[in-house]
């Protein structure tokens, strides 16, 4: 699993990074907090989680709205575009409320200080902006292909520090789904 996230990295990057540019959002020089990566069955997510761990010095897995999600620290960061590398994988297994494209989904940008003023700025191309928690509240933009890009004010692994948590061993949530090989849709 690994390395089909290395080989559509780049290009995924350059494709989400321009879509924002026609937008007039100028992604390329924000940091590049994480890349997401969802699952189509619990199965299926399990041995992605378990294959790319190998890769990682920690996993944070814990349960969030109704379902574990991984947040993978790589021992070595991941080639990008435009001289930007990624040193998290956000791994999500099914199921949601809305479609969502399997595999690489989304990429997470870190905007930092200038956070409100970015979303005031862009909102008439934003989507929307998701609540996630009291430190994690992203601006998002949703492409017609179910793919996402994200606004963050702090990477994903300085908002679980933030909320008491912490990406440095190897965490696997204790939850079970009641279907392991189902999944939310058809792959899109």
């Amino acid at each position: 699993m690994l390395s089909v996230i290395r080989r559509a990295l780049p290009q995924f990057h350059e494709q989400q990074v321009e879509r924002c540019s026609q937008l007039g959002v100028r992604a390329e020089d924000l940091w590049l907090g994480h890349v997401a990566v969802r699952m189509r069955t619990w199965n299926e997510y399990v041995a992605a989680r378990d294959s790319i761990e190998t890769a990682c010095v920690a996993n944070l897995e814990n349960v969030w709205n109704g379902r574990p999600i991984s947040k993978m620290l790589l021992a070595e960061p991941l080639p990008a575009a435009f001289g930007k590398t990624v040193e998290l994988i956000e791994l999500i297994p099914p199921f949601h409320q809305r479609v969502y494209k399997m595999g690489v989904e989304h990429l997470g940008f870190i905007v930092g200080e200038g956070f409100e003023e970015f979303g005031h700025r862009h909102r008439d191309v934003l989507t929307g902006q998701q609540f996630q928690s009291e430190f994690n509240a992203p601006y998002y933009i949703l492409f017609e292909d179910y793919t996402h890009v994200k606004f963050h004010r702090w990477g994903l692994r300085e908002v679980c520090e933030r909320e008491g948590l912490s990406i440095d061993a190897f965490t696997h949530a204790d939850w079970v789904p009641s279907e392991p090989s189902a999944g939310p849709y058809e792959l899109v």
